[in-house]
This record gives C-alpha cells, structure tokens and sequence, in this order.
C-alpha cells in the first residue's frame, strides 16, 4: 500500500513539472495524428449533420416517396458454407422487413454438413426463392457472383447468413439510391449482437459503433468512403453487371468498393440501415479475424487498386484521398507508432510509469469524447449505454491488441502474400487472384 502511495505522489510531483509544450512534445502522436482524423473529423461532421438535419431528413422522405413509387424488386443475396443452422434469425427478419418486394436467393458453397438439407427444406418450404449449391467450393465471391447471375432484382443486398436485420433495414438501405442517381452501392451498419456474451464482444460493440457508425458516416459524409462490408450492402445490379461482379480470391467487401468507385460511380454509408451480426468470443479468434481482414489493405490497396494512386488518365482527387487516407491512418501509422513507442522507452525511461500513466488518462478522455458523439448518432442509446463501463479498456484494445494485430498483418502480406494461403479461401482461387494482383 505503501508503495501506491509513493507512486501516486511521484505521478503529482512529475504532473506539477509539467508544461503544455512538454505535454505536447511527449504525447504528438495522440494529439496531431490520432486526435484530429479519429476525433476532431467526427466531431465536426456531427456538427454538420446536426445543423443540417432538417435537410437530410426532408432528403429521405422525398427519396422514399420516389422509392415507393417505383417499388422494384430487390434481390438478397446470401452465399456463404456451412450456415444452414444461422439462417433462421436472418430469414425471421427478412419476414418482418417494412420493404416487402424481395426475393431471396442462397446460396450454398460446398457445404459438407446439414446445411444442403435446411436449404432445400427452406425452398420447399418457401421460405427462400432460390436455393443454389456449388458442390466444388469456390469461396464466397464466387458464390455471390453465383446467386447474382440469377437474381432478377433491380439491385442486389448482399447478406452474411448469420445476420439479422432492424425492420426497415431493407427500406433504408435503398434511400441514397433515390437521393443521388449516381450512388450505385451502399453500406449497411453493421452491429454487434452478442455484445453481452464476453468482454471481448462489448469491446467489439465499442469498437462497430465508433469505426463502422460512426467512422463510416465521416468518411461517406466526405466522400472517401471505401468498404462495404459483406455483411450488409446493396448494389444496383446493371452496374455490378458493368464491373464484372465479385472478382474471385480472398476478400470481396473492399474490391467491390473499389471498382465501383473507379468506374466512376458515388458510394454511400447508410447509417440508420441496421445489422445485426454475432462477432467472436474469445480473443484468439478475434486475432485471427482481424489478421484476415487487415491483409486486405495491402492486397487491394497497394497491390490491385494501387492504379488509384497514380495520375492516370482516369484519377480521381476522391478516390486518391479515400485510399491514400485508409493506408496512411490504417498501416504507415502503425509502423510510426512502433517508433514512437521506442522513442518513449529510449528517451523517457526515467518517468515510464508517469508517462504511461498520463498517456492512458488522456486517451480516457479521447474515448469519452468518442462515446458522446456515439450516444448523440446512434438509435440504440438505452440498450448501448452500459458499454461506457467499458472504455477504460479501450485504450488497450484499440491501442494495443488491434494495432498489433494489423502491423502483423500487414507484415506477413507485405512479404510473404500470407492472404493468398489462407484456408478461409479455396486455394484454386487464392491462386488465381495471386497471379491476378501480382
């Protein structure tokens, strides 16, 4: 106990030294990279969309007057393998959607359990339109392209086949399409539903609700929006068409977004289109998730998409921003904050448990910041509440756990092309895309 107290009054002795230039010295990763694009950016743009409310809201209700005057047909999109027994949440909400003009097409890649047998039990049942089985398994794009190629739908929502949906998730998602004839793709928000199962899963809530929420309505609102996810998107079906669909491989949720966005078309986050998914439990196989997705930056970004970097005839301010952006603040910070971090150790080691300390009360401060303006956008603020026990922890998950696991990841792709070996994805296709990209 003793030993608390002296180092609590050596943590004062040190704060009382202490300059604003000092602390700005000390701490110039957190304040002039991670605070203005993580912080500063949403607090003006939910400034900007509080002030202009009244527009966006007059906005949807002419687009839904327009969207239920023309009433197409929307085709749903569920590929996936082994999924037979996560099917029926997603279909009850299917059932329930306000939308009502759907069919829904699933699609079976190579499933070699129950599931071919739920599937068809479904169809006759008629609780799906179309079931479709690839007995050789192709991976999940070329299930989706699949089930696109039959879908007679004006636009295509693609689904993960654990998901469920909000009743008017369907009916929101196809709002932009009536507000801006060239959105040709939008993003659904995705949440956590098992944010109650461990602390790991409330962490995952925390961090859907800042990244995806609200992360994702920043950059849409600034017009570098650059991944649908997977899990929830709708496409207009003539340009999916145009694009040559789903390009087979590893990844598919950044690819799309990519070649819709060269082909010259608008991309929209719909932020009150809501998802609800299952995300994993335990923190080993949250780590193998996030090194699957985090090697798709330099697979897509810096390897098949670099094009967009470059001043080509077909450049875009847009698109150069929206992907330079997402690997300076995603990958080349991760590298410099290693630097930083060993800069601190090197330099600062004299005052390591002060300096930590501060470090760890300042980015409390960022997450609460973070979590206001999650309470202020979000339609869930009774049920999302009690996550704010949990951001004391979140500066070691975000700061920490994540960050290593994309300078992992990001590591092994950029030398060893790891993604093109992941057995999340058939190696016939893997390969394929390697010899594509490279």
């Amino acid at each position: 106990m003793n030993y608390i107290f002296d180092q609590l009054d050596t943590f004062v002795t040190y704060l009382e030294g202490l300059s604003i230039s000092s602390i700005l010295n000390t701490y110039w990763f957190l304040f002039f990279i991670e605070f203005p694009r993580y912080y500063l950016a949403e607090i003006i743009v939910m400034l900007y969309r509080c002030f202009t409310w009244k527009s966006i809201v007059q906005g949807e209700e002419r687009a839904s007057v327009l969207l239920r005057k023309d009433n197409p047909l929307v085709s749903i999109l569920v590929p996936g393998m082994n999924e037979g027994e996560h099917i029926y949440p997603l279909l009850r909400s299917l059932q329930e959607q306000t939308y009502k003009h759907f069919e829904v097409i699933i699609v079976d890649d190579g499933s070699n359990d129950a599931t071919p047998q739920i599937y068809a039990d479904l169809e006759r049942r008629g609780l799906i339109n179309r079931y479709l089985r690839l007995n050789d398994r192709g991976g999940k794009a070329s299930a989706a392209n699949f089930g696109a190629y039959y879908a007679k739908g004006k636009y295509v929502v693609h689904l993960d086949a654990d998901s469920s949906l909000d009743r008017d998730a369907i009916e929101k998602i196809l709002l932009p399409f009536y507000l801006d004839p060239n959105i040709k793709a939008v993003g659904g928000c995705v949440k956590v539903r098992n944010d109650k199962e461990t602390i790991c899963t409330s962490l995952q809530a925390l961090e859907y609700l800042k990244t995806i929420m609200v992360g994702r309505t920043v950059t849409s609102t600034l017009g570098i929006y650059h991944i649908i996810s997977g899990a929830f998107g709708a496409f207009e079906t003539q340009t999916l068409r145009q694009i040559g669909y789903w390009d087979i491989g590893p990844g598919l949720d950044g690819d799309i977004t990519q070649k819709i966005r060269k082909a010259g078309w608008k991309v929209h986050f719909a932020g009150n289109a809501v998802c609800l998914t299952n995300v994993p439990t335990t923190w080993l196989k949250l780590f193998k998730q996030r090194l699957r997705w985090s090697k798709s930056l330099v697979r897509f970004r810096l390897r098949k998409h670099r094009d967009i970097l470059l001043p080509t005839r077909n450049f875009s301010l847009l698109n150069f921003l929206s992907n330079l952006e997402n690997i300076f603040y995603d990958s080349v910070l991760n590298y410099v904050w290693v630097f930083y971090i060993v800069h601190l150790v090197l330099t600062r080691h004299d005052h390591f448990f002060e300096v930590v300390f501060l470090g760890f009360f300042i980015r409390y401060c960022f997450s609460l910041i973070a979590f206001l303006v999650v309470i202020i956008m979000t339609e869930r603020r009774r049920e999302e509440l009690y996550l704010f026990a949990y951001l004391p922890l979140v500066s070691l998950y975000n700061g920490y756990f994540l960050r290593f696991a994309r300078l992992v990841a990001h590591t092994a792709e950029l030398f060893f092309f790891t993604s093109y070996k992941d057995s999340w994805n058939p190696r016939k296709t893997s390969v394929c895309a390697q010899l594509e990209h490279v």
